[in-house]
């Protein structure tokens, strides 16, 4: 187990497209993302969304635009994954994953080579002048312990500079309050997390569904916001739709049912 706590360091929408991501946000929000920029290693581009607390939003897709690469790697996130691709392309934009950051003097790389079979390898990444290191299996896919994964274990970022982007972002008033993970394999979940010191940001949670992420967020009108649906919630939240409708079957049965009232004699 690691001697150290991360941080959370960014949330992720992955998209069909960034306007479809953007356009996602700000209706959940109520709030415009702004311009990232691109990637240009792994053919993407975003848009970002600044969160309470040195944390943000970042809304990702395939750059159309992106040149032409000799030997282009898998992208990141499960982005070229025909699963992935059918799931944004039917449901639309979602929350599929989410970042920690390990901050220095400890090393990404250093102890990526200290532990390869735990942590996925490290790319050199860079966007508008920004540059740093990401973990990325070389398949483009989440990263995984024992099998688990789905995006419900975090990618590692380190950061080249000492300035964080949330820091340039403008502020929303927008803070995340509870991140939950909902995974079939939850205990081997809870012990990657718990071994990269990342067990703190998560609540993890067994499910008989798929794999997902559920965060709520605090809203500056404070109302809140969740993102993401776990098969447990689904069923409750489809069964109160039923006794609802059932009740309200009975209702109306109740009124068809009741005699008419004779007339009074004058």
């Amino acid at each position: 187990m690691t001697d150290h706590r991360l941080k959370l360091d960014h949330l992720v929408i992955a998209a069909r497209t960034l306007e479809e991501g953007a356009q996602f946000v700000a209706a959940k929000f109520g709030v415009e993302t702004v311009a990232g920029g691109a990637h240009p290693l792994m053919r993407t581009h975003n848009r970002l969304l600044n969160l309470w607390g040195g944390a943000y939003l970042e809304v990702i897709a395939i750059d159309p635009s992106a040149g032409g690469v000799e030997s282009p790697r898998p992208r990141l996130f499960a982005l070229d994954d025909p699963a992935m691709q059918r799931r944004l392309a039917d449901d639309g934009p979602q929350f599929v994953h989410w970042v920690a950051r390990v901050d220095r003097p400890k090393s990404l790389v250093r102890w990526r080579e200290q532990y390869p079979a735990r942590i996925a390898p490290v790319a050199a990444m860079s966007r508008a002048g920004n540059t740093w290191g990401l973990t990325v299996p070389d398949d483009g896919a989440f990263p995984a312990w024992q099998g688990a994964g789905d995006g419900v274990l975090p990618s590692l970022i380190q950061w080249d500079t000492p300035r964080h982007p949330s820091d340039a972002l403008p502020e929303t008033g927008i803070a995340l309050r509870t991140l939950t993970g909902f995974h079939p394999h939850a205990d081997a979940v809870s012990e990657q997390l718990a071994w990269l010191g990342a067990a703190h940001l998560m609540r993890v949670e067994n499910t008989v569904g798929a794999p997902v992420l559920v965060a709520q967020f605090d809203l500056p009108d404070g109302s809140t916001l969740t993102l993401g649906e776990s098969a447990e919630e689904a069923m409750a939240r489809e069964e109160d739709a039923r006794q609802a409708s059932k009740r309200r079957r009975g209702k109306k049965t109740d009124t068809q049912d009741e005699p008419e009232t004779p007339p009074q004699p004058d």
